[in-house]
């Protein structure tokens, strides 16, 4: 291209129209090679501003394609990068530094995790190349996704074999106990005393009876909590079930102060789930909207549906949840309610997970909670694509 570039003046024009019509071609197979690449590619100065950015990239950080040749700073596009990528590379000797890496998250134009790989651009003798760096960005969002569930998952499995060991060894002093009640209830039945003390003496023995039987049904709860049963299937109505919940709870609300609207279509699809386990989920989430409500808050429900998925939306005006908050709510024993066991989100989440379904949260502190839990359709309908 030099040895060209430097005969140009001897050239016909009909050679330099083809050697410019070359040249384009070239240069738009090398913009479509990297546009093609789903790997971000930037091109940027010490001062964070944006000289090239591939697709992929401006789709990443949020940048428009009429923008071209004009991007905004990367600082801006990226709030906070600055303070961990800028001011190195302030300082950072071209001539010899090594690539840098780092990971960050950003928020628009969707929450993303991103890994960042920067190194200086090699000098090609261009003035306006120099003291510019590329940037190659790579969406790990899923990746830390899968990690982060991978993490969670053993988490929950080691406190659920731990919680079963500790549930295993009290349950044997309670059976023990029983045992020797029923006992001590026989040689009362033949213990020569006063009417009046034996009665006293059997209902003493009574009450440590029902004791010991509700510790041992807490206990037999709480395994099938943290160690539920695969889900024995069966054609449902979502809003059948909600509405079978909800039957149980209207009392407290009543009694709470608490409006409840309902925003639901005559028929929605049935979709394939656990009935016991359902009933579960929507006790857990009730309580949950019903315990975060002052007297005269209000709970919405709504539900829609559309060819794939049956969609069930539970708005409340409560206190909300922070970032912070948020972040932990299906973590096991988290709570910010000094009688709540911590245990109620994270058996949702297990639930839904084993029925193929999801759950989004989104909350506000002072504002209130949105709920939303999808759940695919027992049968889906294809759609036809027009040829």
């Amino acid at each position: 291209l030099d040895r060209v570039l430097g005969k140009i003046g001897a050239l016909a024009p009909d050679n330099v129209t083809q050697l410019v019509q070359r040249l384009a071609r070239e240069r738009a197979l090398f913009e479509a090679i990297f546009n093609t690449i789903t790997e971000g590619i930037m091109l940027i100065t010490r001062e964070g501003k944006i000289s090239f950015a591939n697709a992929a990239a401006q789709q990443l950080v949020g940048l428009k394609e009429d923008e071209q040749g004009n991007f905004p700073s990367l600082w801006k596009a990226i709030p906070g990068l600055y303070e961990d990528l800028g001011r190195v590379m302030e300082k950072w000797d071209a001539s010899g530094a090594a690539a840098l890496t780092r990971q960050c998250e950003i928020y628009y134009p969707e929450t993303r995790s991103l890994r960042l790989y920067i190194v200086p651009f090699p000098d090609v003798g261009d003035a306006k190349m120099q003291g510019h760096f590329a940037l190659i960005l790579s969406d790990i969002t899923q990746d830390k996704l899968s990690a982060d569930e991978r993490v969670e998952s053993e988490r929950v499995d080691s406190i659920t074999l731990l919680a079963a060991g500790v549930a295993h060894e009290i349950g044997n002093p309670l059976n023990s106990l029983n045992i020797h009640l029923q006992l001590l209830q026989r040689r009362l039945d033949t213990l020569k005393a006063a009417a009046a003390t034996k009665k006293q003496l059997h209902d003493c023995v009574e009450v440590c009876a029902e004791e010991v039987r509700r510790l041992d049904g807490i206990i037999r709860n709480f395994l099938e909590a943290v160690r539920p049963h695969p889900p024995d299937f069966a054609p449902v109505n979502l809003m059948d079930v909600f509405q079978e919940v909800l039957t149980l709870l209207l009392p407290q609300f009543e009694q709470r102060e608490l409006k409840l609207t309902l925003d639901t279509p005559e028929t929605l699809p049935e979709v394939m789930a656990d009935k016991p386990q359902l009933k579960q989920v929507f006790f857990n989430i009730l309580k949950n909207a019903m315990q975060a409500t002052d007297a005269g808050g209000c709970l919405h429900v709504r539900a829609r549906h559309d060819d794939d998925f049956v969609y069930l939306y539970l708005a409340d005006t409560g206190h909300g949840m922070d970032a912070r908050e948020l972040s932990r709510m299906f973590e096991p024993y988290y709570t910010t309610r000094a009688d709540g066991s911590g245990l109620g989100m994270m058996i949702v989440q297990r639930i839904l997970r084993a029925h193929g379904a999801h759950i989004g949260v989104d909350s506000k502190p002072n504002k209130g909670t949105i709920i939303t839990l999808q759940f695919p359709q027992k049968d889906r309908k294809i759609k036809m694509l027009r040829g």
